[in-house]
């Protein structure tokens, strides 16, 4: 039972019992008091709940005494109601338990109190008193109560419905709002529908709605465009009744009203912007707080900014004044007046102007306001004059203006450099190679100073860095920097902190991100590790699995490791069987943010919006039947907002979700902006042709909701649609590029390229080869980074580069870098001719996993004739930084690669889909390491990845069944027909449904019947335990699931086929 249920039942229990263990007493029920004698009604009625609520009352105006307890049990005697201290409580407890896990019976039992329980009710909540109700020696601790009743989503729920339909009418407005602000903030925005304001007071007090309305601004970003909209109309609507405006010409939009509106202003049409006075607007600027409230305004629009822009014009402020452009916040990226500007303002303005990465979309015109601006401030100056008051303007310096740089320019601008975030790698590479020329040698101090440009010092440079530096390096703010750097640079840190012959003395530095390059080699050698020290620290899966088996051996609390930053990635499928279902239910909230499947079995329909509360990011794994048939009209909004931020949704679950988006909303040609904005991120589920009229009535949100798809390519019919509103909605100038055939040919501009993000995938190889050079120069990087280029837009843009660059023979390490996917178009001569010596050069090639052999061979043997390396002098960081292309040698080679440097790196070497011979022998030094396979652990086969395919038929076979699950789904993609197939049946019924699936059609034809209904078995999922129909304990221990953060990623770490989902059915219906 949760604490807060076990607080009710102990008290009616205590409380009895006193009586119980007393002297008789008098059968009289004159001598109770009459809110006591209502209070014992209720019992004997079975309203738990108001009987609480009258004893808190009675309470807070008397003082309890021994005398008072054997009175009430006096009383029930009296009334012959004939009951033990123990089915009592069972009673009490159960139904007192079901109003915090039934919350709609909560809602039920609060909707019948009477008007002076429902005002306890609503002090309960209100009060931020800690000290606890004291009946003698009986304690109910109220705060206790309260605080872990607003950690459940559905009691959320219900007393926020609750204070909607009665607050107003028992308490005073003040105390209402207050109430409301806890119930929302608590909420993650979901509970603010637009049908809210339709249950909200249009009289409320003058304080009390200035209340309320910050609440709303407070929730902003977690509220849908259609209650902002909504919540928008209600505050407009009481703000126009007090203003008193009659004449339509007059705007009741003063200073005041501004202001309290907030970022809700941004709602405000073009038209009331433009009827506002100078001398309100001119007022409200001047606010000390006007500027803090405009940083906010992240999704205006450049229409409505203007407006704004021109209203602040016609007021007093002098437009170019420096203390002007200072109280603009985000305006001043929509402010375009060049005229007359001075190198100074223009500095000044492009430092306002940093905080414009924050606006949603809009950013191409940004870019190119800021390259104007940059132009202005540098003019009759160097570069290296101005660099430090430049701001992150700096950005759009090309290679060849950061080259022209002096050292000490980049030195004295550091403070400047370290700090903007939006730098490419390329230039990261040329400014710290600027910096560290001044430096000389590279000290801890010297990469203190270095911020976001560390990730360009050399991997060498760190392996040459003396230990206590990088010691220090690890301890500081810096450390927060370690994850941007590669895989390489990051084996050269570890590779000096744990060096031969002091192995485990800098494991448990090492936090964050960082750690997951830790091998589990290396983990195994530190014996210090507990659970404390994980918090802070990412893990990978093999180091979870190796971790937690060895925690639990000294800890015997399950919280204390399922709370350990990422350790529950641990937990494996016979922890779970060990656990009772109330076990289970009680550390669920430790699972919800690890669950990354669903039992095809559960088909339990979700019922209303309670469930969806409480159901949480399992939305993302919900199937699809129930996607589309089993949430209930009223509790869709709900589940579409925690649908939003899931992460890879299946071909199923997406064409539910679509159909029930139609049927809801109807087609795309008639949706309102609102809805678009809504359902921005589910625009990919839809046609070309639905597309069309969103492309042309919304294309700025088209593109906004594409510049937000990161995970996955978007289908091709969507990037069409976002590459035609793109097209139509820019300005087409014929290329000036003088090739032949480039005449007229409408090539890409920046501003284009910089708009299409993903979509730049759909221009024709001659645009791009049409591309003016300077426009290629400046976007290179984003078009290297584009994962849908086919091949001959590939083979266009080296084209481009050599144009550009001249031959590969002259391209330096940030050219190389800043390709990107354009370097596949290599051929293997081109290959051979670029200076390869570093093997960060190389690591940036290795990135892309689509070389052909002949291509990643002629990279091998370029690093080692470059280098002057042989295999054997091969360090962990060189392997990890020559990737893909190891899978280019032969076997000869590997078997150079010394033991010491491939057991630090084996983790890595298994994301490699190499052929299954270089596997092979990867496995043979795999069992120098971790013993041959018939001894590996689950943390081992996970470890080990694709190296574990190399196993023999005979090897195969030896492996238990628990560890099917433990093998990752590369490995399985892997495995050969014929070894894949001397599986047993009941090995392959232990794979787990991620495995499964990763089983290719080629090895499938290979298996027999009794193997194949296996396979269907381990993609089900269907593993059966017999507690799943176990009853719950009368006292169950359970604590409530409550929503992770909104974005909270969901890990990969609970896929081995436990049907989690199928404990919670007595929690959640």
């Amino acid at each position: 039972m949760s604490q807060e249920t076990r607080t009710y039942s102990l008290f009616l229990f205590l409380f009895l019992s006193h009586g119980v263990a007393s002297h008789a007493v008098p059968d009289s029920r004159q001598d109770l008091h009459p809110l006591l004698q209502k209070m014992a009604e209720e019992i004997i009625d079975g309203s738990y709940l108001n009987a609480l609520l009258d004893l808190i009352q009675f309470q807070s105006s008397h003082v309890w005494t021994a005398d008072l307890s054997r009175r009430v049990l006096a009383y029930l005697n009296s009334r012959n109601v004939a009951f033990t201290i123990r089915s009592l409580q069972a009673v009490m407890g159960n139904h007192l338990e079901q109003c915090l896990y039934r919350p709609q019976k909560l809602l039920e039992d609060l909707r019948e109190t009477d008007a002076q329980q429902f005002r306890t009710a609503m002090k309960c909540l209100l009060e931020d008193k800690k000290d606890p109700l004291e009946l003698e020696d009986i304690i109910i601790d109220l705060g206790e109560i309260r605080e872990q009743a607003l950690q459940s989503p559905g009691v959320n729920r219900s007393l926020f419905l609750i204070t909607l339909e009665r607050c107003f009418q028992v308490l005073n407005s003040l105390e209402c709002v207050e109430i409301l602000g806890r119930l929302l903030r608590g909420s993650s925005g979901s509970f603010l529908q637009p049908d809210v304001t339709g249950r909200l007071p249009q009289d409320l007090r003058e304080d009390a709605f200035k209340n309320l309305s910050a609440v709303f601004k407070e929730l902003y970003d977690q509220t849908s465009a259609h209650s902002q909209r909504a919540l928008y109309s209600w505050m407009a609507g009481i703000l126009q009744t007090s203003s008193n405006a009659t004449d339509n010409s007059v705007s009741w939009v003063s200073a005041e009203n501004l202001w309290i509106l907030g970022r809700y202003m941004v709602h405000l049409s073009f038209e009331e912007i433009m009827k506002i006075s100078p001398i309100e607007i001119g007022l409200f600027i001047s606010y000390d707080n006007a500027t803090k409230q405009l940083d906010t305004i992240y999704d205006i629009t450049p229409e409505l900014a203007q407006a704004f822009l021109e209203r602040i014009s016609s007021s007093s402020f002098d437009m170019r004044n420096t203390s002007t452009i200072h109280r603009l916040g985000l305006l001043v990226c929509f402010y375009k007046d060049l005229e007359l500007l001075d190198a100074a303002v223009a500095q000044v303005r492009l430092h306002q102007m940093i905080k414009c990465s924050r606006l949603r979309g809009f950013q191409a015109g940004v870019q190119k306001l800021k390259a104007d601006l940059l132009d202005i401030a540098t003019e009759n100056q160097t570069l290296s004059e101005t660099l430090g008051s430049l701001s992150d303007a700096v950005v759009g310096l090309t290679h060849d203006q950061l080259e022209s740089l002096s050292p000490e320019a980049v030195h004295g601008a550091i403070s400047t450099l370290n700090q903007v975030s939006s730098w490419a790698k390329s230039q990261v590479i040329i400014l710290s190679a600027k910096y560290l020329a001044h430096e000389k040698v590279l000290s801890f101090y010297g990469v203190s100073q270095m911020g976001v440009l560390l990730a360009g010092v050399g991997t060498q440079a760190f392996y040459g860095m003396d230990r206590r530096d990088l010691l220090q390096v690890l301890r500081s703010s810096i450390s927060l920097h370690l994850s941007d750097l590669s895989p390489a640079q990051q084996q050269g840190v570890l590779s000096k902190m744990i060096e031969a012959g002091d192995a485990t003395s800098g494991v448990v530095e090492i936090q964050g991100a960082f750690f997951k390059e830790v091998s589990l080699f290396d983990l195994r050698r530190e014996p210090r590790f507990n659970a404390t020290d994980l918090k802070e620290k990412e893990l990978r899966r093999s180091q979870a699995l190796f971790l937690y088996e060895l925690l639990s051996q000294t800890t015997r609390r399950p919280a204390e490791l399922l709370s350990a930053g990422q350790l529950v990635k641990g937990v494996m499928c016979s922890h779970i069987d060990a656990m009772s279902a109330d076990s289970f239910l009680a550390h669920f909230q430790y699972f919800e943010n690890s669950l990354s499947l669903l039992s095809p079995y559960q088909n339990n329909s979700i019922a209303d919006e309670y469930a969806v509360d409480i159901v949480g990011n399992l939305l993302c794994h919900l199937p699809a039947a129930i996607l589309h048939r089993g949430v209930s009209p009223r509790a869709w909004a709900t589940a579409l907002h925690g649908l939003r931020d899931c992460p890879d949704l299946s071909p199923e679950q997406k064409a539910a979700v679509r159909l029930r988006l139609l049927e809801q909303h109807g087609l795309p040609q008639n949706w309102t902006a609102e809805t678009t904005k809504d359902l921005g991120p589910f625009l990919v589920l839809f046609s070309g042709e639905e597309l069309s009229s969103i492309a042309t009535k919304f294309p700025d949100i088209l593109q906004q909701a594409a510049s937000k798809m990161a995970r996955t390519p978007p289908p091709k019919e969507f990037l069409w649609a976002v590459f035609e509103s793109v097209r139509n909605s820019s300005e087409r100038r014929p290329s000036s590029d003088p090739s032949p055939g480039c005449h007229g040919v409408a090539a890409p501009s920046s501003e284009d390229i910089f708009k299409l993000a993903e979509a730049n995938a759909c221009w024709a190889p001659e645009d791009l080869l049409c591309m003016e050079e300077d426009t290629f120069i400046r976007n290179v990087e984003l078009l290297g980074a584009l994962r849908g280029l086919s091949r001959p837009q590939l083979m266009t843009l080296k084209e481009k580069a050599v144009q550009v660059w001249d031959t590969p023979s002259y391209w330096r390490e940030h050219h190389i870098v800043s390709l990107g996917r354009i370097a596949l178009a290599l051929n293997e001569s081109e290959l051979e001719q670029l200076d390869l010596s570093s093997i960060d050069t190389v690591a940036s090639l290795s990135q892309q996993t689509e070389w052909t052999p002949g291509q990643a061979k002629a990279i091998l043997q370029g690093f080692l004739e470059d280098s002057g390396y042989s295999i054997q002098d091969l360090k962990s960081f060189h392997l990890v930084g020559l990737g893909a292309t190891l899978c280019a040698m032969n076997v000869t080679e590997i078997s150079l690669i010394r033991i010491s440097e491939f057991r630090v790196v084996a983790a890595r070497i298994g994301t490699l889909l190499c052929s299954i011979h270089v596997l092979a022998e990867f496995k043979r030094k795999a069992e120098a390491v971790f013993g041959n396979p018939a001894e590996w652990s689950s943390s081992v086969l996970q470890e080990l990845g694709t190296i574990a395919a190399g196993v023999t038929k005979e090897e195969l076979r030896m492996l238990d069944e628990d560890l099917m699950p433990y093998f990752q789904p590369s490995a399985i993609q892997c495995l050969p027909d014929e070894i894949f197939r001397a599986l047993s049946a009941e090995q392959i019924a232990s794979l787990g449904p991620e495995n499964a699936a990763a089983v290719t059609p080629a090895q499938r034809g290979q298996l027999s019947a009794p193997q194949l209904q296996s396979l269907q078995r381990a993609l089900d999922g269907a593993k059966t335990r017999s507690w799943l129909d176990e009853p719950l304990s009368a006292s169950p221990t359970r604590i409530l699931a409550s929503r992770s953060p909104q974005g909270a990623p969901v890990a990969r770490g609970l896929w081995l086929g436990c049907p989690l989902l199928l404990l919670t059915p007595n929690v959640l219906w």
